[in-house]
């Protein structure tokens, strides 16, 4: 086990709260293993249990050299109310991985916690960029794009979502896709309930109007988007409210998973499908592969004055090394100071474009999924 000062300067830090989640700490270090085996510039430092943490790490020599350890012995239920969370939290690890993202000890905090407490103590501890009303989460969804991949959100930050943060929200979205999927002039759509410009409610029309008079300033505002165009490759960042997109992600895992469920039980349905599957191995696995929720696993928090990215509460070893992957991604390339940057000039253009949409929002409670 090493201290703070073993951990090189030439490795990119990332905070780990390793006791929230339902997939136990198992999960979260069989995820810390696989990434260190891919990417030898990892370090971590890990909160939680001490005892718990040395009996996962007498197991694993090869992390426990790129490890530091901050113990702590309280822990954030999954099904804590955020503001429960903020008033109690200090001291827990959730707490402690996101301040050491704040005292720059750290460059991405994870946390495979409650959604709704992570965000409301990020809030709380490294506030919002100037300029945002209300953050957002972002995720990864397979799609017909080059990339593989469309950018959403929010899904499930906060569940309301007024014209002004619609915008902010486009403006950041495009920002992580050109950083994320190095696309220079990326596609932004507002999910709606059809493509006609009479459809949908006062705030889509009124982010829409705005982002049509900024089209070009950094992205291209192709207009309404459907439930049916997210995975497609028309569009490369769907901008929705929090209420709706956290909707739309479960409904797509639901799915996910009744697919892998449904060609299993196809291909072993009797002996002369089962001697088919072999024929199919290949491809079959290629789409399993494609469609698997882990591999994309791991929401980012926008808007606020550093990164902190939100894995699935049940994610397993697969989906855990997935998180820390992005997290690394978007530390080595400084994400957060390029979004920081880029929300302050969207503003700015704000600014001195008119619009119908309201600019005072104020922030309500982020929400647990």
């Amino acid at each position: 086990m090493s201290s703070a000062d073993q951990i090189t300067s030439e490795r990119v830090v990332i905070s780990i709260d390793v006791m929230s989640g339902d997939g136990g700490l198992g999960a979260v270090f069989g995820g810390l293993q696989k990434s260190v085996r891919k990417n030898a510039r990892l370090a971590f430092i890990l909160h939680g249990q001490q005892d718990k943490i040395d009996a996962q790490l007498a197991r694993r020599r090869d992390l426990a050299a790129v490890c530091d350890v901050r113990d702590v012995d309280k822990i954030i239920p999954m099904d804590a109310k955020p503001s429960h969370a903020v008033r109690g939290g200090k001291g827990s690890s959730m707490w402690n991985a996101v301040e050491s993202v704040k005292k720059g000890e750290a460059t991405v905090a994870v946390s495979c916690g409650n959604t709704g407490a992570l965000m409301a103590i990020s809030m709380l501890l490294l506030r919002k960029v100037p300029g945002v009303h209300r953050p957002a989460i972002a995720i990864l969804w397979p799609s017909h794009n080059a990339s593989g991949f469309n950018t959403m959100l929010d899904v499930g930050a906060d569940i309301k979502a007024e014209a002004s943060d619609l915008v902010t929200y486009a403006v950041m979205g495009a920002a992580y896709a050109r950083h994320g999927m190095h696309l220079t002039k990326p596609r932004v759509g507002l999910l709606n309930v059809g493509t006609e410009e009479h459809k949908g409610r006062g705030a889509l029309h009124d982010a829409a109007t705005e982002l049509e008079q900024r089209d070009g300033d950094g992205f291209e505002y192709i207009g309404y988007v459907e439930g049916s165009d997210i995975p497609s490759d028309k569009v490369d960042v769907i901008v929705t409210d929090g209420f709706t997109g956290n909707i739309a992600i479960k409904t797509a895992e639901g799915t996910a998973s009744l697919i892998r469920g449904l060609l299993k039980q196809a291909f072993s349905h009797s002996p002369l499908s089962r001697f088919g599957a072999l024929f199919a191995l290949t491809s079959l696995r290629r789409l399993t592969k494609r469609i698997d929720p882990r591999r994309v696993n791991g929401g980012v928090f926008l808007g606020l004055n550093g990164t902190v990215i939100k894995s699935h509460g049940a994610a397993d070893a697969t989906g855990v090394s997935a998180a820390i992957k992005l997290a690394f991604q978007l530390a080595e390339g400084g994400f957060h100071e390029r979004l920081a940057a880029r929300v302050a000039s969207g503003i700015q253009s704000s600014e001195t474009t008119p619009s119908n949409g309201p600019k005072d929002v104020t922030s309500s409670e982020a929400t647990r999924p």
